[in-house]
């Protein structure tokens, strides 16, 4: 059963604030954030601010799961991943 455009919204929510507050993460999660991302914004329907948002998400995800030291990428990105759930929370 496919998941409605809330329940991939808090999927995206709960995965950046994993890797936010462990400061850790896992290549399989990048890639699931990078498809749940990606269909966010392939449906069209996100406001422009939620469409920026997700879009810093998808490229987050990219250098992400190419990286040597994922972790590492993922405490650089702390502030971001802050910024990011805030604004997904506010304006989703």
């Amino acid at each position: 059963m496919p998941l409605n455009s809330q329940h991939q919204m808090d999927m995206l929510k709960d995965i950046l604030s994993n890797h936010q507050s462990d400061c850790c993460g896992t290549v399989a999660e990048c890639e699931q954030v990078e498809r749940l991302a990606q269909a966010m914004l392939e449906k069209g329907t996100a406001s422009d601010q939620v469409h920026h948002t997700l879009q810093n998400v998808y490229e987050y995800t990219q250098t992400a799961k190419n990286a040597v030291h994922l972790n590492k990428h993922i405490e650089t990105n702390q502030q971001n991943l802050s910024q990011w759930i805030q604004e997904l929370s506010t304006l989703s």
